[in-house]
């Protein structure tokens, strides 16, 4: 992302919180004022369930514009790309959870929509992100986020009906992406790739964008940020994990993580190393 927190509005700013014990996986959580610049297109492997707190944010998502503000809930499910940013030249807020599929109440449940006017359901998602964020009382914090879930499935989820196709650009984005991940630290070239493939150049990045919704570089470094974000929450240093995970260096990891997360490296290794909890 663009012109965030250290940027030139100090009205700015982003913190992210993770916490221990709510299921088998950290769950994270973002609190975030924007005012300028959008997010780079990206996935997450989890859900991503989100309401406004001000302002009008603006997300792009299968293809179409999508606005939402106070009263909204949205739900991005995992692997889907999107990407986000102010409507507007006030910018907007936002509190946003990052649920595994293990946390909720039924296996893998479908959102047909991105966006769900829910007011009442919008207003428990920011009392159960607050209450994690601040380290209530475990079982108060666990209980509010269980009946979230619980209400928005009830709600607004419902069997999934959509086709099974196995299109030729999914399978090409999905051996795509098999290589990338295997060799990631030292990626081959897109001529490579495309010969492997027999296929060009031309076919392998329109195979992928079709499917994933950006390039192959993107993607890569979409990945590359997921193992950094691994290894900062272990303790290590940026200087450290960007070569591991095949940055250029670490200012080039810096870009891409206030790209796709918003904060820079340190700031999130700072939030969320130890698994202590909330800090």
């Amino acid at each position: 992302m663009t012109n965030l927190p250290g940027g030139t509005l100090a009205t700015e700013r982003a913190v992210w919180t993770r916490v221990d014990g709510v299921g088998d996986e950290p769950l994270d959580l973002f609190e975030a004022r924007i005012g300028r610049g959008h997010f780079a297109m990206h996935i997450h492997d989890e859900y991503s369930i989100g309401a406004c707190t001000e302002g009008v944010e603006v997300i792009r998502y299968k293809g179409s514009l999508h606005y939402l503000g106070p009263g909204t809930v949205v739900v991005v499910e995992p692997g889907e790309p999107h990407t986000g940013g102010p409507a507007g030249e006030d910018g907007f807020a936002y509190n946003v959870m990052y649920p595994a599929v293990s946390l909720f109440p039924r296996d893998r449940p479908y959102f047909p929509k991105l966006v769900f006017e829910d007011s009442e359901l919008a207003l428990q998602l920011r009392a159960a992100h607050g209450s994690l964020c601040r380290g209530d009382d475990p079982l108060e914090a666990e209980s509010r986020l269980t009946a979230v879930l619980a209400a928005l499935v009830r709600r607004h989820a419902r069997p999934d009906r959509r086709p099974v196709a196995a299109v030729a650009g999914k399978a090409t984005a999905q051996l795509v992406m098999a290589r990338l991940e295997d060799e990631i630290g030292a990626p081959p070239t897109l001529a490579e790739i495309a010969a492997d493939l027999g296929l060009s150049r031309f076919q392998v990045v329109r195979g992928f964008r079709e499917s994933m919704g950006m390039p192959p570089y993107a993607w890569l470094a979409q990945r590359r940020v997921a193992r950094a974000r691994v290894l900062l929450a272990a303790g290590l240093r940026p200087s450290e994990v960007a070569g591991m995970v095949g940055f250029a260096d670490q200012a080039h990891m810096t870009r891409w993580f206030r790209r796709v997360i918003g904060v820079t490296p340190g700031t999130y290794r700072n939030s969320v190393q130890d698994n202590g909890g909330p800090r």
